[in-house]
C-alpha cells in the first residue's frame, strides 16, 4: 500500500483514526487531477492521451497526474493492448467530486460551444452510472411525491409500493439490493443545489432508461438525450414533463 493511499484512507498510524481529508483534498484539488476526474464523471474509460488533451497539458504531464490518482485509489487504470484507459475507482469518487462542484464557483463561459455544453449538462447528464441534472432531480421527485422513496437520514430508502412499481417496470430491485455499494444515496446535484437518486437503485433506474431506449448519451460528453419514445414514457410512468426541463437539442425529433 501507498504512502499516498495510506493517507487517503486514514491509515497512517502516526496520526489519528480520522479520515485525513486533507490528503485526499489535495489529490482532487490540483487543477490538472481535478480536470481529469470531472472528464471521467460519466463513469466511461478514457485513453491516457484523450484525458490529456480534455485536461489541456501535455501526455507528459498527464501521465505524472494519472499516477498520482491511481497510486491514491481514485482511479483505476486497465490495457488496452499498447494503451492505457482510466476511470474511476468507485461510485464514491464521483459522489465526492459531484459534491463539490455544488459549492465551487462557476466557470467562465467563453463561447457559445461552452454555453451550449454547460445547459445541455444542467438539463440532463450521467453522473456515473446515474441520471442527474433538471430531469435526475425531476425524477427523483416523482419517486418521492409517488411515495416509491422516501427520505431516511441521510439517503432514501424505497418503499414496498416503490419495489412493486419499480418491479413491474422492470427493474431488479434484489439484484441492486445484492451490490456492494449504496442502494439508495442522495446525491447533491452541482447545478440544481438539490438531491439526485444515485446508488445501485439510481444506477438501475438509468440502465433501464436506456434499454427501453427512452435516453442515449450524447457525443463527447455526459449529457444526454430524451427520445420520443422516452418523451412519452417519462410522463406516462412517473409524470415527468420533459418538454419543460431539458433543452430543445436534447430531444429527438418523433421516431
Amino acid at each position: 500500500m501507498t504512502i499516498v493511499t495510506r493517507l487517503y484512507f486514514g491509515y497512517d498510524r502516526n496520526m489519528n483514526a480520522q479520515p485525513n481529508v486533507a490528503a485526499a483534498a489535495a489529490l482532487i484539488g490540483e487543477p490538472t487531477r481535478a480536470a481529469i476526474l470531472t472528464a471521467l464523471l460519466g463513469g466511461q474509460s478514457l485513453l491516457a492521451g484523450e484525458l490529456a488533451a480534455r485536461a489541456r497539458v501535455s501526455p507528459q504531464t498527464a501521465s505524472a497526474h494519472l499516477a498520482k490518482l491511481v497510486a491514491g485509489s481514485l482511479l483505476v487504470v486497465e490495457a488496452q493492448g499498447r494503451h492505457r484507459s482510466f476511470r474511476l475507482a468507485n461510485d464514491r469518487v464521483a459522489h465526492v467530486v459531484e459534491a463539490l462542484g455544488a459549492i465551487a464557483p462557476r466557470g467562465q463561459v467563453r463561447s457559445l460551444g461552452e454555453s451550449l455544453e454547460v445547459e445541455a449538462m444542467r438539463s440532463a447528464r450521467t453522473c456515473y452510472d446515474h441520471l442527474a441534472g433538471r430531469l435526475g432531480v425531476a425524477l427523483t421527485r416523482s419517486l418521492l411525491d409517488r411515495g416509491y422513496l422516501k427520505k431516511m437520514n441521510n439517503d432514501f430508502c424505497l418503499t414496498p409500493s416503490g419495489e412493486e412499481g419499480l418491479t413491474r417496470w422492470g427493474i431488479d430491485v434484489e439484484r441492486a439490493r445484492r451490490t456492494r455499494r449504496k442502494f439508495a444515496f442522495r446525491c447533491l446535484d452541482w447545478s440544481e443545489q438539490r438531491y439526485h437518486l444515485a446508488g445501485a437503485l439510481g444506477a438501475a433506474i438509468t440502465a433501464q432508461l436506456s434499454a427501453l431506449q427512452w435516453i442515449r448519451r450524447l457525443p463527447g460528453g455526459r449529457a444526454v438525450q430524451v427520445t420520443a419514445a422516452g418523451r412519452s414514457g417519462f410522463w406516462a410512468k412517473f409524470q415527468v414533463d420533459v418538454g419543460s426541463l431539458v433543452e430543445p437539442s436534447q430531444r429527438a425529433d418523433p421516431e
